[in-house]
C-alpha cells in the first residue's frame, strides 16, 4: 500500500510539471506543456484578466489547461457546474486557506480537505472527458481553486459569491 501511495504522489508530481501528460488520468489528447497564458489570449483560453468576473454558473475545463472562465461571480445559494469539455482529466480542488472562514470545503471527489484530495488523485477526484462536478456556494466571499495535475500550468480559478 505504501508503494501505491508513493507511485501516486510521483505520478501527480510528474503530471504537475507537464512531463506526465501520458499518465493515467491525464492521458490522451497530447496537450502542449506550455502555459495557457503563453499560447492564447485571455478570450481564447477563457481565462480573463485582472479583476473581471463573469456572471455564470458554468465553468469549462479544457485541453488548453484552463478553467473557462477563470473568474466567475454568483449569488449565494448558486450551484456551480464544472464540465470537462476536453479529453484530458482535471480536478476542481479548493485551496483550503483561500476560501471564506465559515465556508464548506469543496473538491471533485467529495473530499473534506485539500490534502485528502491531493492524496487521492488521480484514483479519485479526476473529472474525465464529458464529466462534471458541482458545488453549491452558500457563504459569501471569494473561493480560490485549482486543478491538481495542472496547477503548475496556471490552471487556477476564482468563484466570488455575493
Amino acid at each position: 500500500m505504501t508503494d501505491d501511495i508513493s507511485r501516486r504522489r510521483f505520478a501527480v508530481a510528474l503530471a504537475s510539471t507537464g512531463i506526465g501528460i501520458g499518465l493515467a488520468g491525464c492521458g490522451g489528447g497530447g496537450a502542449s506543456t506550455e502555459s495557457p497564458t503563453e499560447t492564447a489570449t485571455p478570450t481564447e483560453s477563457g481565462g480573463g484578466s485582472g479583476d473581471s468576473f463573469e456572471q455564470t454558473d458554468t465553468v469549462d475545463m479544457n485541453d488548453e489547461l484552463a478553467f473557462a472562465p477563470k473568474q466567475i461571480e454568483v449569488e449565494a445559494g448558486t450551484t456551480v457546474t464544472w464540465e470537462n469539455v476536453g479529453s484530458i482529466g482535471h480536478s476542481v480542488t479548493a485551496y483550503e486557506d483561500e476560501i471564506p472562514e465559515d465556508a464548506e470545503y469543496f473538491a471533485s471527489g467529495g473530499f473534506d480537505s485539500q490534502q485528502a484530495a491531493v492524496d487521492a488523485y488521480p484514483d479519485e477526484g479526476n473529472v474525465t472527458e464529458g464529466g462534471t462536478y458541482e458545488h453549491t456556494f452558500e457563504t459569501t466571499g471569494e473561493y480560490e481553486y485549482y486543478c491538481i495535475p495542472h496547477e503548475m500550468n496556471g490552471m487556477v480559478g476564482t468563484v466570488r459569491v455575493v
